[in-house]
């Protein structure tokens, strides 16, 4: 088969497509037959060899895909061959074909086309589980989404409108991208370029800050997020895409009744994959009636896979950006 192979730790060059073998399917999983695969701010990292857990090179990068099941190991109950899925790859996705747990293996419902369901695995879980289960969202709450044009940004909006929250607050690194919060039902939009975001999110709340802060970047915009975090208020820090550490005064923290939560999907795949079975049985059906749209930005092949990672490393990339298998 065809794939994408990180040849060495580097830029976007080290990628090359080459012919490798088809994956060998263990009996509890599906072998699948990919028809499109995200690029994730995580593949960067892997192919960096900063993601936790990296794999050393040559490998196979991607963390999520649709497509088609082709065949099925002895020990599969629940999967067959012919199913549209969504999976979690057990060993990269930039290929024509990939090898998935039936654990981390979900139907497809019909009304879900390819594109859109390639979109939605890493950023549809991450944020029902961010706002339902980590930051335990309540009716009428006030959410703050930094990073809010992203994939990520652009999906937790949408859900947490449809979970409940009273107000969505997004942030942004640059003019440009508030426009795309906002489409994506954004109350309100701030753009950190100015390195401050804290005191316009005080006064969005009539100075009570926010309830569930949703935080992929880290460094100083954790930081900062405490001067606008609620009382009783939940920070949910689930990546460091800003490359720096932020640093919490305990403090902060007990008077106020306020939490600072972590959570990795990453490790929640490979430590509790079941927990995983809830966050798809309530994002698929958004899906299939039109709650929940992935914002798709563009559209690669695998060979274009190093300019995909190009524009979503420049940070100038809008929502999800795909590469497609026959493109």
């Amino acid at each position: 088969m065809k794939a994408v192979v990180v040849t060495d730790f580097g830029g976007p060059e080290v990628m090359k497509v080459m012919d490798v073998d088809l994956p060998v399917v263990a009996p509890n999983q599906v072998l699948i037959r990919v028809a499109a695969t995200s690029v994730n701010f995580a593949d960067i990292k892997s192919r960096y060899g900063n993601y936790h857990g990296a794999t050393k090179p040559p490998f196979i990068p991607g963390l999520d895909a649709a497509g088609v099941i082709e065949a099925v190991g002895r020990d599969v109950a629940h999967l067959q061959v012919g199913q549209r899925v969504i999976a979690f790859a057990k060993a990269g996705s930039y290929s024509e074909y990939l090898a998935a747990d039936e654990a981390l293996t979900f139907p497809l419902p019909d009304e879900v086309d390819f594109a859109t369901a390639a979109a939605c695995p890493i950023v549809s879980f991450t944020s029902y589980k961010l706002l339902a289960d980590v930051g335990r969202l309540e009716a009428g709450e006030t959410v703050l989404i930094h990073a809010a044009a992203g994939g990520v940004g652009t999906t937790a909006i949408q859900l947490a409108k449809l979970l409940g929250a009273g107000k969505v607050i997004g942030t942004v690194g640059s003019e440009q991208k508030i426009a795309t919060a906002l489409e994506a039902g954004a109350d309100h939009v701030i753009c950190y370029q100015d390195g401050s975001f804290a005191s316009q999110v005080n006064e969005l709340t009539d100075g009570r800050g926010a309830d569930v802060i949703l935080d992929s970047i880290a460094g100083w915009v954790t930081e900062q997020s405490l001067d606008c975090l609620a009382h009783y208020g939940r920070l949910v820090h689930f990546g460091n895409a800003g490359g720096e550490v932020g640093h919490i005064k305990t403090k902060d923290l007990h008077a106020s009744c306020r939490s600072v939560l972590g959570f990795s999907l990453g490790t929640t795949r490979k430590q509790r994959p079941h927990l995983l079975k809830s966050a798809a049985d309530h994002v698929l059906p958004f899906l299939a009636d039109g709650r929940l749209a992935m914002k798709i930005g563009r559209v690669f092949s695998l060979a274009e896979a190093a300019q995909a990672h190009q524009l979503v490393e420049s940070r100038q990339s809008l929502g999800k950006v795909l590469l497609e298998v026959n493109r």
